[in-house]
């Protein structure tokens, strides 16, 4: 039997939030981080735009925060917006303190190339080149290894939240802990910690098309509701208005900076099309992008468009845009001189487990931060870049409150091990993979970037299906990586189609031709969405 693994903090992903959270933690804590893959693999990795920060002097914090809430159709937190942009610098100075290396006008010396994308007034967005995930999960994920008070567990993923109420304990809920599979060992692990963090990402593998690695599927969200914890504004789902198209290019996205720098989108016939359906053009935000786009593909019965920014000098586009250079270009595709085609595909989940200002929960000791919350950031849209300021306001602010508390927080509640006795190995896993193909399939097809009230019901009436099926495949099996993942999804698919039922109005990323109009007979709400009123 594997021994039980105690920590002060246990984090569930290895992304930008989490890493920002443990070096934060680490001189006072023992920290433990869990990666469901290798520990650099995550949506942070594969972030090429940049992040959303205040410094220009021409600049200022209002139009940060104005920019937000208009992007966010309504439904943002004012009071949330205004706390991360009032942070955004002091997070990018620590970044820059830790050695990120961000793009600079020309030489070492001189101010910081800033970017404008969709959305955006003004240019705000610090970047390396168009890998700044990757400067930023590398570096970050450089320290963190030197850390003696950090400890990774790579190819490790959880299975559920532990709490006093799932133990059946009568005394005050909080969290414990989490079981997990050891994916390479093939065996379930306890993990004890008085504090839990999910940083565990989106959820945008639950559809067929998308920018996210297989690893997005919505882990996190789906353990935190089986926890007791409320979700919110699971409808508003972003899909990125451009991704490479191609057999070969799985997941491949086209940075938005592309159209922030003068690239422009066209139809197959090279005539642009944006001015159409938004002053802005290419630089309106991503769900009216996205939906232009969407709506030229299916009047014209296009497979793909165009996005076109080979009218820059060469040495310009393979300066800025080396990443997207190189892929196209080992495709065939030379956007020096020719265009890239491009499809809309699933990118982020706006909404997810409810959270405050401090990143904490419903459940004690339970905290969720970055894409896996919903702090009230986003709103009904989220603004380009503004995602990985998220992460790194988010993991700062957790982390000082995780740190006013541990002291005095101690597990112990003595937790089982993980019972096998009545499930046997599978001889059916074709059932999984047939059941997670149907899953993504009818959630791209009915509840996508344009959505019916009968597109829903019949979403509705399959995922319930699919949910019994998986419900009673988990109570038999073992379980292994892709029947949890699968569980997870379900959950997660059954939240966005009763979360986008209950929206009769257009709004954001959240579009159906029932309700085309925005709803005025009151201020905006969000779905919320309560597990024990379930």
């Amino acid at each position: 039997m594997p021994e039980q693994i105690n920590s002060d903090v246990l984090i569930i992903g290895s992304g930008a939030a989490g890493l920002t959270l443990a070096l934060q933690l680490a001189d006072q804590c023992q920290v433990h981080i869990l990666s469901k893959a290798s520990l650099d693999e995550g949506c942070t990795l594969y972030a090429q735009g940049g992040v959303a920060a205040v410094l220009d002097e021409q600049d200022s914090l209002a139009s940060h925060v104005t920019d937000t809430l208009d992007a966010g159709a309504g439904l943002c937190h004012p009071e949330v917006v205004e706390y991360v942009v009032s942070h955004s610098r002091p997070a990018i100075q620590a970044l820059i303190e830790r050695g990120v290396p961000f793009t600079r006008e020309a030489g070492s010396d001189s101010p910081f190339h800033l970017t404008r994308e969709g959305g955006h007034s003004h240019r705000r967005v610090i970047h390396a080149a168009d890998a700044t995930g990757k400067a930023i999960e590398t570096t970050l994920l450089g320290m963190a290894r030197q850390h003696p008070n950090i400890q990774m567990f790579e190819h490790h993923i959880a299975i559920d939240l532990i709490s006093h109420v799932k133990l059946g304990l009568p005394d005050e809920n909080r969290i414990i802990g989490a079981y997990v599979l050891d994916r390479q060992a093939d065996q379930v692990q306890v993990f004890h910690a008085p504090f839990v963090v999910l940083a565990s990402g989106g959820a945008s593998k639950v559809y067929l098309y998308t920018s996210n690695p297989d690893l997005s599927t919505g882990d996190g969200i789906a353990m935190a509701w089986r926890a007791g914890c409320r979700i919110a504004n699971m409808e508003f789902n972003q899909f990125h208005p451009t991704c490479l198209y191609h057999p070969e290019a799985k997941s491949f996205l086209i940075t938005e900076a592309i159209r922030g720098e003068g690239g422009l989108l066209k139809l197959p016939d090279g005539k642009r099309f944006m001015d159409r359906f938004d002053s802005r053009g290419e630089l309106a935000p991503r769900d009216i992008v996205a939906r232009a786009i969407d709506h030229e593909m299916k009047r014209l019965g296009a497979e793909c468009l165009y996005l076109d920014i080979s009218h820059k000098p060469a040495d310009f586009i393979i300066e800025h845009f080396p990443t997207v250079y190189a892929r196209c270009k080992e495709l065939g595709i030379d956007i020096t001189r020719e265009p890239i085609p491009v499809v809309p595909a699933a990118h982020y989940t706006c909404g997810g487990v409810m959270s405050d200002l401090h990143g904490r929960t419903d459940l004690p000791g339970l905290y969720a931060i970055g894409e896996v919350s919903h702090t009230g950031l986003h709103g009904a849209n989220r603004m380009a870049s503004n995602s990985l300021l998220e992460c790194l306001v988010f993991g700062e602010a957790a982390a000082q409150d995780i740190l006013s508390q541990h002291q005095t927080t101690r597990p112990t509640t003595p937790i089982p091990a993980w019972d096998e006795s009545r499930v046997t190995d599978s001889d059916e896993e074709v059932v999984v993979a047939h059941n997670w193909d149907e899953l993504r399939r009818f959630m791209w097809d009915y509840v996508g970037i344009v959505r019916t009230d009968k597109r829903l019901q019949r979403a509705k009436r399959r995922v319930d299906l699919l949910q019994s099926e998986i419900h009673e495949y988990y109570s038999n099996f073992r379980v292994s990586n892709d029947l949890l993942e699968l569980r997870n999804l379900v959950v997660v698919a059954d939240l966005i189609i009763r979360s986008a039922m209950a929206r009769k109005e257009s709004r954001g990323l959240h579009y159906t031709l029932d309700y085309p109009l925005l709803d005025n007979s009151g201020p905006p709400q969000d779905t919320i969405l309560v597990p024990w009123q379930d």
